[in-house]
């Protein structure tokens, strides 16, 4: 075990171990930007108006080289091309090479930290290999060659007949024929010496624009943290032990997990318990293969992740592992031929509540439907051990009671065991045994947190602002696939106001969200801010998506607010924002992938507050939170409220954010039923007053007060 941080620290600077066949994540990877650089290419091929899209083509299979082995650059080129030659003819095809060509030169020198020389290097070689290609190609194909020759000499010999009739131009009429003569005599030395010398021209300029792209995404991450060293025993994933456990990740200065003793059975359903950064999701990849960095894991054979018999994971995120276009498919994605026959996909449906839905289109599924067809989809595969990660996280109530309640029941009709990891106590109830993690550690029982109090309002709403008039909207409206999602909704909202808008999945509140920020336009009705369509104000309206890290795409904390809040926020601005949602200014320089969940959250809406909109609309703002995160947030929230700002708050947390609205609309199937509105009069009113009625003013050094001067203290 002593040697393996320093195996790990390897893999983490080079993305892979560089031995083997191509992981997961090399394939993965490998085929996301292999099919955006045939897109790339394709459509810059077919379409003369966007021909420059094929000078940008090589900045994806740069990134494949630059991050993985060549393997999997070699590979992603195979498929690409293949499928390119089909779409699009030879020429194309033969473009997508030499875009890897280009591309994998510039990435193989920055992985390996060369300079300039090396590219020029390599590129010479390439040149010369390419222009080996063209010349035998054209040798080969003696007919099209002399197609091609014939072509250009009546092209010369027109030009010259042109020039003929100007005296003056006549002398450059006979030198374009006699230089076509010279060309065609020596046409292997000027086609070889035109292509080699394209390819090193192509790789420098490359170097400057492609290697800069390259330093600019290498704080990206490119390894997989469930990537596990080869086991070549057979798959037997249970029992496993865990004896002392603990778990290091590199250049981290402790352990994310320690002394940890567990033992999982076939036939139990083991729920691990404990709130954001505990050591929860650790503790997972441990079960699910990955070595422990001090103790020990043993298991009879290997974890055989993702292998028939072995083990499986539903994640948080049901979407992220959905591939298939229709359930049914998705069901058995990935699986050879031969055993996807023996699947009995309609069998598994019933069983996980989706009967008769093998049709569907997968995008149509609400989000507990999805996580439904996740583990119909592991169920697939047999698995002996399935590893729930955080899977309630993200639907509603009833859809997490019902999740839990499937899973608790697979060890009973299936030779298996369950372990759900959650940070919700409620869902351990019906467990067999119940793991608490604290910083790392199990402990006996997690500290009760107190739900979010109510929080009156400091200053009375204003007018109307935003008003939504028969909105309707139809996802694919006019084709066989077309899935209504709203139906006629009516909604006034006023400035000032903290609404709240519950439903389960698949009630349209996303929707809602999306053509509230104007960033949709609804099928029918009218959605405006201040009497204008809100699709012509873009910017007025802040979308806080339910999957933060989806909108942090800046390396740092402070770029992600300044990109923002335009360019005239400097570093006064991103400090004034970060004390507005309470965080510390010295995390202005941290990395955003070093955030936790309650962090990004409050980051992205630091970065709202930068921006300055009129409305801020938070889809789910509260999902994948711990109660103590909850808590914060709630807060939070009723911070900018009595700034001034206009929330739209779309949940299904109904218990936590009625502590800080003012009203909650109830959306059912995509309308609201006039008897689903409720209005809290007093809280709309601002219970909060000082004398004779009129609002308390706002004291210097509250939240409110710093979030209207600008975030000052």
């Amino acid at each position: 075990m002593s040697e393996l941080p320093s195996a790990l620290e390897g893999t983490e600077r080079t993305g892979v171990d560089e031995r083997g066949p191509l992981r997961p994540i090399e394939l993965a990877t490998g085929a996301v930007l292999g099919g955006v650089t045939v897109g790339l290419i394709t459509v810059g091929s077919v379409i003369p108006f966007a021909a420059a899209l094929q000078l940008v083509a090589a900045v994806p299979m740069g990134m494949l080289a630059h991050r993985y082995r060549a393997r999997a650059l070699v590979t992603a080129t195979v498929a690409a091309t293949l499928v390119t030659f089909v779409a699009a003819g030879v020429m194309p095809a033969l473009g997508v090479i030499g875009t890897a060509t280009i591309g994998g030169i510039i990435g193989w020198v920055k992985r390996h930290g060369r300079g300039l020389f090396a590219v020029l290097g390599l590129s010479t070689l390439a040149g010369l290999v390419w222009a080996a290609f063209t010349v035998g190609s054209l040798l080969l194909f003696a007919k099209t060659r002399e197609l091609f020759f014939e072509t250009v000499r009546n092209t010369a010999a027109g030009i010259q007949k042109i020039a003929a009739r100007q005296p003056r131009l006549e002398p450059l009429g006979t030198a374009a024929a006699d230089l076509t003569d010279s060309v065609l005599r020596w046409w292997w030395a000027w086609v070889g010496g035109g292509v080699a010398i394209g390819v090193v021209f192509s790789a420098l300029v490359s170097w400057w624009v492609l290697g800069s792209v390259l330093d600019r995404l290498a704080w990206l991450p490119n390894h997989d943290r469930l990537d596990a060293p080869p086991d070549d025993r057979p798959i037997a994933p249970l029992p496993v032990t865990l004896r002392a456990a603990g778990f290091r990740y590199p250049a981290a200065s402790a352990e994310a997990i320690s002394e940890i003793d567990l033992t999982v059975r076939v036939g139990e359903f083991v729920a691990i318990v404990g709130h954001n950064g505990s050591g929860k999701s650790t503790l997972t990849r441990l079960l699910a293969g990955m070595p422990p960095s001090s103790g020990e894991v043993s298991r009879p054979g290997s974890a055989g992740l993702g292998h028939r018999g072995g083990t499986a994971l539903v994640l948080q995120r049901p979407e992220s592992q959905t591939l298939g276009v229709l359930v049914a498919d998705d069901v058995v994605w990935g699986l050879p031929a031969e055993s996807a026959g023996e699947v009995d996909v309609e069998g598994l449906l019933s069983e996980v509540g989706l009967a008769g839905m093998g049709d569907r289109e997968t995008a149509t599924l609400s989000g507990g439907q999805q996580q439904r067809l996740a583990v119909a989809a592991a169920l697939a595969r047999r698995p002996a051990l399935l590893i729930a990660d955080e899977a309630t996280s993200m639907i509603d109530p009833d859809g997490r009671r019902d999740l839990v309640t499937l899973l608790a029941d697979l060890p009973r009709r299936h030779p298996m065991a369950v372990v759900l990891v959650t940070h919700h106590e409620a869902d351990a109830a019906a467990a067999h045994r119940v793991v608490h993690l604290a910083a790392g550690r199990a402990v006996e029982r997690l500290p009760a947190w107190p739900r979010p109090a109510r929080d009156d309002r400091r200053r009375p709403m204003g007018q109307p602002l935003l008003e939504l008039r028969g909105i309707r909207h139809t996802y694919n409206r006019g084709t066989p696939w077309e899935a209504p999602a709203l139906h006629g909704v009516d909604l006034v909202v006023r400035r000032g106001e903290a609404l709240l808008v519950v439903g389960g999945n698949g009630s349209g509140k996303s929707t809602l969200a999306w053509i509230v920020a104007g960033l949709i336009r609804p099928s029918a009705g009218a959605c405006e801010l201040e009497g204008k369509p809100v699709t012509g104000r873009i910017g007025s309206v802040a979308l806080a998506f339910q999957h933060t890290r989806l909108q942090l795409q800046k390396q740092t904390v402070g770029e992600e607010i300044a990109n923002w809040g335009g360019r005239a926020t400097g570093s006064g601005a991103v400090g004034r924002a970060l004390d507005a949602v309470g965080l510390d200014r010295a995390l202005a320089a941290r990395s955003i992938e070093e955030l936790s969940g309650g962090q990004a959250k409050r980051v992205v809406l630091a970065a709202i507050v930068a921006s300055r909109p009129q409305v801020v609309v938070l889809d789910e703002p509260l999902a994948g939170l711990d109660p103590e995160g909850r808590a914060d947030i709630v807060e939070l929230l009723a911070r900018l409220r009595d700034s001034g700002l206009t929330l739209i708050v779309i949940s299904h947390d109904v218990a936590d954010m009625a502590a800080v609205c003012d009203r909650t609309v109830h959306l059912e199937a995509g309308r609201i039923p006039e008897s689903a509105a409720v209005t809290d009069a007093a809280s709309a009113l601002g219970t909060r007053t000082g004398h004779h009625g009129r609002p308390a003013p706002l004291a210097p050094g509250d939240a409110a007060w710093r979030i209207d001067n600008g975030g000052r203290p």
